[in-house]
């Protein structure tokens, strides 16, 4: 569909599918977001604005597509293979896999996506109302992910809510600190987050 809600042809999808992998690949290639806009995308994919805008209606919607487009390529956590184990091991599985995910290209694209967006709530939801839309469809199989990881187990509710807005940020903290120049080891340090998130998880008081 266009973004007037009519059927593309052939030549209407590949040029779409163009735009969006242009997008993505700019976006994932770029350390922080900030040399990639709209426009650019448009001239990479080597169509005008115009047809960025029959395809997409604005820049909402094809930041918009482009994350439907990295949210169809799976799961955000492999839960299938965390669901089984003690707390330990499943809070281990799910911070590499929060890890992998980050260092993957999709996981690249959407962290340079996301810098480009109004760091205000309220702004961005109200700017780029179809965009934060998909980012609020990301968290929501997020929410699903992390609570399948804890099936069978008996864990406070409440502090497993909590550890669920801790882990993208703590992770993704990390993630970057091993970008810079340190003297973290940071092979410990997401061992050590895992380790005490589970301990955190595990206490009975």
């Amino acid at each position: 569909m266009n973004a007037r809600g009519a059927r593309l042809n052939r030549r209407g999808l590949e040029t779409r599918a163009r735009v969006i992998g242009t997008a993505i690949d700019m976006l994932a290639d770029s350390e922080h977001g900030g040399d990639v806009s709209a426009n650019l995308v448009a001239k990479r994919a080597g169509v005008t604005w115009g047809t960025v805008q029959h395809q997409f209606g604005d820049v909402d919607g094809l930041w918009a597509a482009v994350l439907e487009e990295l949210g169809s390529h799976g799961d955000m956590l492999p839960w299938k293979e965390m669901d089984d184990g003690s707390v330990a091991e499943r809070m281990s599985r799910i911070v590499d896999a929060l890890w992998s995910g980050l260092d993957s290209r999709p996981g690249r694209a959407v962290a340079s996506l996301r810098s480009l967006l109004p760091r205000n709530t309220a702004e961005f939801t109200e700017t780029y109302p179809r965009t934060a839309e998909q980012l609020n469809r990301w968290d929501r199989h997020w929410r699903r992910a992390y609570a399948r990881s804890f099936r069978g187990l008996v864990v406070d509710a409440y502090r497993l809510e909590r550890v669920r807005h801790l882990l993208p940020a703590a992770v993704r903290g990390l993630y970057l600190e091993q970008h810079l120049s340190t003297w973290t080891d940071i092979d410990e340090a997401r061992a050590v987050l895992a380790e005490s998130i589970a301990g955190y998880l595990e206490r009975r008081h």
